[in-house]
């Protein structure tokens, strides 16, 4: 994993890839507007979303993708259909090519994130 030293998202974007930067923007625009209530830190070299001191969401810009974390394993159980066909792991998408991110199930995988309550992983 990448793990970058920025103190803050601001300067986590400043210092992305510019190919990548519009990209990782409109993921935080998304994480911003829909995880009201979270708080958004750095937490293991990239930019995270908690609530309660726990983080549910993050995200990443790595050397060959971009990464999104979904850390509640209840939102990808309930999710598991739409996320079959993307390249994931146990608690990650990933998109090789930034024109693949799909920012629709990104929004919605949020959504539900932000209006329910599970044990993240």
């Amino acid at each position: 994993m990448v793990r970058s030293s920025a103190p803050d998202v601001d300067e986590y974007l400043a210092e992305a890839p510019a190919a990548r930067r519009d990209a990782l923007t409109r993921i935080r625009e998304l994480c911003r507007a829909e995880l009201s209530g979270f708080d958004e830190v750095m937490n293991h070299g990239m930019p995270a979303y908690q609530r309660d001191g726990v983080a549910e969401i993050a995200f990443a810009s790595q050397k060959q993708y971009i990464s999104f974390h979904l850390l509640r394993s209840d939102v990808r159980a309930a999710f598991a259909e739409r996320l079959t066909g993307h390249d994931a792991g146990k608690g990650c998408l990933r998109f090789r090519k930034v024109e693949s991110i799909d920012f629709d199930l990104l929004r919605d995988l949020l959504e539900e994130t932000a209006t329910t309550r599970g044990e993240a992983c």
